[in-house]
């Protein structure tokens, strides 16, 4: 068996190790908790142990959860987001880490507009170059937000990305530092709707990395609920 609120108790307190290696408030750092192909029993057990924020890879799945956890907690999307599964995107999610078009973000603020709230959303950044991994390089991120600037519908909150497969953690490292440093040179003339507040990178086997370079949430899937199921 799986001890969901032991997991959690133990991924915090790493959080509270890197953070305090960096100097920064562990307070600062929000834990998605990421569920797919998890059972609801299992969301719900993170949420008792005081998990407000989960992470979802596909619409339909997140659906049936959401319908079914009546308690509120923030919904995040993690996952590739298609253009004709953004309007459902944008009813169900708080927040959106995959933003990697205009048209996409465009789609999305129409939607968000609609439904009377701005949608946070973060651009997917493509760091490490892989031509099979979604989002865009490095230097077309200034180009996108400038292209949704006028998007009222849209806040864009912060930068994503997933670095490459790595033998160890310490690899990754370097893909953290420099979506920090990307983050850091955009905010100095960013569109109004774009603060870029977070960072959202690390996961299970580098979380601990990604926090001692910046990183404001991680997305922690199998340290909390174990392997994926098939």
């Amino acid at each position: 068996m799986i001890d969901v609120a032991a997991n959690c108790q133990r991924v915090r307190s790493q959080v509270i190790e890197a953070a305090g290696r960096a100097g920064r408030d562990p307070s600062t750092v929000r834990i998605v908790a990421v569920s797919k192909t998890k059972a609801i029993d299992m969301i719900r057990q993170a949420i008792e142990a005081g998990v407000s924020d989960i992470g979802e890879n596909y619409v339909q799945e997140a659906a049936e959860k959401i319908r079914r956890i009546a308690t509120p907690v923030t919904w995040h999307m993690i996952g590739h987001l298609q253009r004709n599964k953004a309007a459902r995107a944008a009813a169900l999610f708080n927040v959106i880490h995959t933003v990697d078009s205009i048209a996409l973000g465009t789609v999305l603020a129409r939607h968000a507009e609609a439904h009377g709230n701005p949608m946070r959303v973060f651009v997917e950044v493509n760091a490490s170059g892989e031509t099979t991994k979604s989002g865009v390089r490095p230097e077309q991120v200034r180009d996108l937000m400038i292209g949704l600037a006028d998007q009222r519908g849209l806040l864009i909150d912060g930068l994503m990305t997933i670095p490459p497969p790595a033998p160890s953690a310490e690899a990754a490292r370097p893909h953290f530092r420099a979506l920090r440093a990307l983050r850091d040179r955009l905010q100095s003339d960013a569109p109004a709707n774009a603060p870029l507040r977070e960072l959202s990178m690390g996961m299970s086997d580098d979380f601990m990395v990604a926090i001692e370079e910046g990183a404001t949430i991680v997305r922690i899937g199998r340290a909390i609920f174990g392997a994926r199921e098939p």
